[in-house]
């Protein structure tokens, strides 16, 4: 029995669990519930941690059979393009008086690892746009 079929009746097993516990929580009467869901609670903890583990075999395993040398030019450029926003952001820019008083922890490094994270969006949101127009308009040519 090969990986997927394994993976097909694991996904199917967890499904039939939650379901129960789902029937249960609503059937039963409020104490049962609140009880029932922290037990659903440990059970989507543990399905998430399951998950989380294949994802990261399934890529480390992608890695290892793919083209490793693109796979490393891709993670580089998306490096740079993290180091290019963060370098962008000023952080400066942001009267932070109004979230002082607030009582919130908003500092200038804060501020600038937010400008930072939308340069960075804004930058690969283009990307993504200008590489699907570029791709449409090969499409469009070569008919």
């Amino acid at each position: 029995m090969n990986l997927h079929k394994v993976l097909k009746i694991v996904a199917f097993a967890l499904a039939i669990i939650g379901a129960i516990f789902a029937l249960m929580i609503m059937g039963g009467d409020e104490e049962s519930a609140q009880s029932m869901s922290g037990n659903m609670l440990y059970v989507a903890y543990a399905v998430l941690g399951i998950v989380v583990l294949l994802v990261v075999l399934f890529v480390i395993k992608g890695l290892f059979a793919g083209d490793i040398k693109k796979t490393l030019l891709t993670v580089g450029a998306f490096l740079i393009i993290i180091a290019i926003s963060f370098g962008i952001s000023s952080g400066s820019d942001l009267d932070l008086q109004p979230f002082i008083q607030k009582g919130t922890d908003v500092t200038e490094s804060t501020s600038k690892t937010v400008g930072a994270g939308l340069i960075a969006f804004y930058i690969l949101a283009v990307l993504a746009i200008g590489s699907m127009l570029v791709g449409g308009a090969k499409k469009i040519l070569n008919r």
